[in-house]
């Protein structure tokens, strides 16, 4: 990774925060070789101040550190995309992104835990619950999500809705490893669910 500080804007270069886990850009900013090294050095995300004409650690006085995952530049090595994981607030103003958006998206946990699955089916580790579900083999997994569908539907009828809950949770779950064991993504079923909306 090479940035290209001899550009313009006396030697910074835009930065662009994305939570890692939801996609959401966060916020801009600007770096210069100094605050770069920082960022790096220190895991957090260390920008150059112009207003302060100093550096400047994002959360150094509100404590809503931007610790970094990924780094990377875009083809004319002048552009920073950061991918972070935030600690409270992002904004000045206490909201979740400087374009005043919710920072959310809890779909992309799914993903996260498809690729864990994806994982565990090509690198298996032992004592794991997910491993043990792949060595049984489909016929297995199939009927492990019949099982959950329907305790997802039984505590339907009551209302304890934390057990609800907790039984959708493994109905996700299992048909997430079964969706592996058929080499489906959840992307694949997505697209149907969108071409679905389209007709309608």
């Amino acid at each position: 990774m090479t940035p290209d500080f001899t550009k313009d804007l006396n030697g910074l270069l835009p930065a662009i925060i994305q939570d890692f886990d939801t996609g959401k850009v966060l916020m801009l900013g600007f770096m210069n070789e100094e605050s770069f090294a920082k960022t790096k050095e220190t895991n957090k995300v260390t920008f150059f101040s112009r207003s302060k004409n100093r550096l400047w650690t994002k959360g150094e006085e509100s404590g809503n550190f931007l610790e970094v995952i990924d780094i990377k530049l875009d083809c004319d090595n002048d552009t920073f995309l950061i991918k972070a994981k935030p600690v409270g607030a992002v904004c000045h103003t206490g909201n979740d992104t400087c374009w005043y958006e919710k920072n959310k998206d809890d779909f992309s946990f799914l993903h996260q835990l498809e690729k864990v699955i994806l994982d565990r089916k090509q690198n298996p580790k032992e004592g794991s619950y997910t491993n043990s579900l792949f060595e049984k083999g489909l016929n297995k997994i199939a009927q492990k999500v019949g099982e959950e569908a329907v305790e997802v539907v039984i505590e339907a009828k009551d209302k304890n809705d934390d057990l609800f809950k907790n039984e959708s949770a493994d109905l996700l779950f299992h048909l997430l490893v079964l969706f592996a064991e058929k080499n489906i993504s959840l992307n694949d079923v997505i697209d149907v669910l969108k071409k679905r909306h389209q007709v309608k």
